[in-house]
């Protein structure tokens, strides 16, 4: 198995979504049904945190700017919980003779786990300027699914999945740098349209409208 491509995987997806990727290993290898999960993530006490903790996620990341509260949030959760597991892995693989270590295997899925995080919020910040709720529920849909799929294709074909998280990876960095911007741009609007209604609604403009 290809641990590079492996930990940076599952750190795209924990920052994504990181209480989806430790239920979704834990309950890959606590059923037998790939190899590779770490095993400290099988035990139940830690399957059942992530479940209640997914399931909590699974209704805040739907809701407009609950959402973007719950990814400030988690900016110093993801990026720890993904540099964890990478780590895991890095330390059963370094078991069976390895040359990737536990410390440069939680470096890679952690940095990716920040940076796959920082354009998931921007991106969702962008989203919330829109007046209808339905654009977060089916982008947080593609979310959930995008990451646990790719960590499920990770553990059988780990290239193919870090290919597909690369890609995503580069094509949210310029989604996120065009989103901030359009956010940005708006909200400068906002503030001269406000300014400018405060200036006409000021004293003077109140005496010219008596006389």
């Amino acid at each position: 198995m290809g641990l590079l491509p492996l930990v940076f995987t599952t750190g795209w997806a924990s920052g994504v979504n990181a209480y989806g990727v430790v239920l979704a290993m834990g309950l890959l290898g606590r059923l037998g049904l790939v190899h590779g999960a770490p095993p400290q993530l099988q035990h139940t006490p830690v399957l059942a945190a992530a479940a209640v903790m997914f399931a909590l996620e699974f209704i805040a990341d739907k809701i407009p700017y609950v959402d973007s509260a719950w990814d400030a949030l988690h900016t110093v959760i993801r990026p720890p919980l993904g540099a964890l597991v990478a780590g895991l892995i890095g330390h059963d693989a370094a078991a069976n003779g390895s040359a990737l270590n536990t410390t440069l295997a939680a470096v890679v899925g952690g940095g990716t786990a920040l940076a796959s995080h920082v354009i998931k919020a921007t991106l969702r910040l962008a989203v919330n300027t829109s007046p209808e709720p339905f654009s977060n529920i089916l982008i947080s849909l593609a979310e959930d699914l995008a990451a646990i799929l790719l960590i499920v294709l990770a553990l059988a074909h780990p290239w193919i999945a870090a290919t597909i998280a690369a890609v995503l990876l580069a094509a949210g960095t310029v989604t996120a740098i065009a989103a901030f911007k359009l956010v940005r741009r708006g909200w400068r609007k906002f503030r001269e349209r406000r300014r400018g209604g405060t200036r006409a609604g000021g004293p003077g403009a109140i005496g010219n409208a008596t006389a």
